[in-house]
């Protein structure tokens, strides 16, 4: 009998309203029903003092819409920019890179621009040694051994494989000829102006005088030579000479305004790399487009904020007679809701209101990651956008539907309750220590399934049992009958006892009804001895779309209630088998480590959750990855 049940059990839907198991045809009579009231409801809005209309034909029923089709994992690089970027230089080895500056944690939308370079190599390439990852080290006040782990340790996560981890600091030395030889050339000079007369040569605070090169750019080759060796010997003090590339000042580009090459750095500490080696450092100007020509790279992609950045890119690559990459840009990723500067994530960090740069309330990547977001999930939520030259920003809620999808199918389910309390049935009799068979997914039997023991005392959802009854009311309530999934069968309350101190019901009585019709819905349960758990729920952590610009900055714009803890949770023996097996979905090809985030799950009725890494053995700790369901409110 018991099997008979849990196969009527598997063929229910979730209410997501009201968040009931029912069957099919009770969901499609809701439906209907509050179809009816909301068109009612808008009718009555829109004709409000208006005069009443003889009532129109009745209109044809919309026709059911088409799933979704699957969206194809390369089609960012077979249409739009990244397939038009292909056909200005098509190449046999597709060479790209990632070259993050390594003073901060990466966030969401880096994220996009591993998924364009990686993606795009080996779409064109097909071999995964034409990648490279190489790291911008040419600001040793910034850079910390700790990000360069990060950003490796993401790449993978995200289940991209590195062809080389190179770094600018590789070629220190070649960049040091190169610019002597810019200054042979007769295209680059040493200057001593400080910042308010560069700004004048500059055309003044709002650019509204006439620009003008600085004086020092008539000193003689032999002159900027022995200068710029100088600088490199450690003669001059910082911030008092650096070298200028001799650009083109009457030019409307800014980029191509003598910008620096090299400077001397104020705090002379050591480089993460070369240690006290250097004196001088090349600035990003520089060293960007020459490591790129080093490399080899055939298509150096980066985001719009470098559009400028195009032209000096390419003088200096010409000028020096070098091989020549195709720099080309597209629309970085910016989402509401959240802030991504890593001096506001510091802020935020510093001033403890997070725990810190990977709280699953914020949005760098080691954040996604440890909230339990699926790599799949960020990867398919970047390839839905598509790659443009546009500047947009994208409402949360997107990349918080794409994750919705990705688990819908991917991880199994179990039962979860948040806030416990008992329910003991009486008439229990022989059933109790029966196992039921429960399925991992009700709509993949190759997830396979788990067993639950039927005990006398079993704990349900506070939520799920009311004091007193209403007629739109469909879970337990004195004298109501509701179904357990899975169970035999419906129980239903007969009294309850509460807590004289806090109020509330402390203890449920119940039998089981075997012979009263069909219950309309289905709650879910957990026997005695489960496990113990504890769950964070995460709410948003700003209350605003755009927190950056609240009167008196972000700080003002926290969500107090952006964390509920329950420390009392409960979670049925599927855990342990799902703990077990983890990741859920194994991805073919990604080797990264799995870490306690790979253990994912669909608590049924409530939401979707990972472990955290607070876990231990004897304390499991679980993170809401995201609700089951779109709050309204943030629509």
């Amino acid at each position: 009998m018991a099997d008979n049940v849990a196969e009527a059990v598997a063929k229910l839907h979730l209410d997501e309203e009201t968040g009931e198991m029912v069957s099919k045809n009770e969901l499609k009579k809701r439906m209907q029903k509050r179809a009816k009231k909301a068109a009612s409801a808008q009718r009555a809005q829109e004709n409000e003092g208006k005069p009443k209309k003889e009532a129109a034909p009745a209109k044809e029923k919309p026709k059911p819409k088409a799933a979704e089709p699957a969206i194809d994992p390369d089609a960012m690089f077979k249409q739009g920019f990244l397939a038009d970027v292909y056909k200005e230089r098509p190449s046999e080895n597709v060479v790209t890179r990632f070259p993050p500056e390594p003073n901060g944690y990466l966030h969401l939308g880096h994220a996009k621009a591993i998924a364009v370079n990686f993606g795009f190599a080996r779409y064109h390439g097909g071999k995964t040694q034409f990648l490279r990852t190489r790291f911008d080290d040419t600001n040793p006040d910034a850079e910390e051994a700790e990000y360069f782990q990060a950003i490796e340790d993401i790449v993978r996560w995200l289940g991209f494989t590195p062809h080389a981890i190179t770094y600018s600091s590789d070629n220190f030395q070649k960049l040091y000829d190169l610019a002597e030889k810019l200054i042979t050339l007769g295209k680059a000079y040493v200057c001593h102006c400080n910042d308010t007369e560069i700004k004048l040569q500059r055309g003044g605070e709002a650019g509204s005088q006439p620009r003008y090169r600085c004086a020092h750019a008539e000193q003689d080759v032999e002159t900027n030579l022995q200068k710029f060796r100088d600088m490199r010997d450690g003669k001059y003090e910082p911030q008092t000479a650096f070298l200028r590339m001799k650009q083109d000042i009457t030019n409307g580009n800014p980029q191509m305004w003598d910008l620096a090459a090299y400077r001397i750095p104020k705090d002379q500490k050591p480089h993460f790399r070369t240690g006290s080696q250097w004196r001088i450092y090349p600035t990003y100007d520089f060293t960007h487009c020459l490591c790129d020509s080093f490399e080899g790279i055939t298509h150096s992609l980066c985001t719009t904020e470098f559009v400028l950045s195009r032209e000096s890119y390419d003088w200096l690559v010409k000028s020096l007679g070098v091989y020549e990459p195709m720099q080309r840009e597209y629309g970085r990723l910016n989402v509401t809701g959240t802030i991504m500067s890593k001096r506001g994530l510091k802020k935020l960090v510093d001033a403890g209101i997070v725990r810190g740069w990977d709280d699953p309330r914020l949005y760098t990547l080691i954040a996604i990651r440890r909230r339990g977001v699926p790599p799949g999930a960020i990867l398919s939520f970047v390839n839905e956008l598509g790659v443009t030259t546009s500047q947009s920003v994208i409402q949360i809620a997107r990349f918080e539907q794409s994750i919705r999808r990705y688990l819908e199918t991917s991880v199994p389910r179990l039962q979860l309750v948040l806030d416990p309390v008992p329910v003991i049935i009486e008439d229990i009799g022989d059933l109790e220590g029966q196992e039921v068979s429960v399925p991992f997914s009700p709509k993949n039997p190759e997830m396979g399934s788990y067993k639950v023991r039927l005990t006398k005392t079993v704990y349900i959802e506070r939520s799920d049992f009311r004091e007193v009854d209403s007629p739109d009311y469909f879970r337990l309530a004195p004298g109501k009958t509701v179904g357990l999934l899975q169970a035999p069968h419906p129980i239903k309350a007969v009294s309850f006892t509460k807590d004289e101190s806090t109020g509330q019901v402390k203890e449920i009585k119940a039998v089981f009804d075997k012979e009263g019709k069909k219950p309309k819905a289905f709650i879910h349960w957990v026997p005695d001895g489960s496990r113990k758990v504890t769950v964070r729920i995460h709410e948003r952590l700003f209350k605003s779309d755009d927190p950056g610009a609240v009167e008196g900055g972000f700080l003002n714009d926290i969500n107090p209630e952006s964390e509920k803890v329950y420390p009392n949770a409960l979670v049925d023996a599927g855990f342990e088998e799902v703990r077990r097996q983890a990741p859920w979905p194994k991805v073919e090809g990604n080797n990264s480590p799995a870490g306690p985030e790979s253990v994912r799950f669909q608590g049924m009725r409530v939401a979707y959750f990972a472990m955290d890494s607070d876990s231990t053995d004897e304390n499991i700790v679980l993170n809401r990855i995201i609700s089951l369901k779109e709050d309204p409110g943030k629509k």
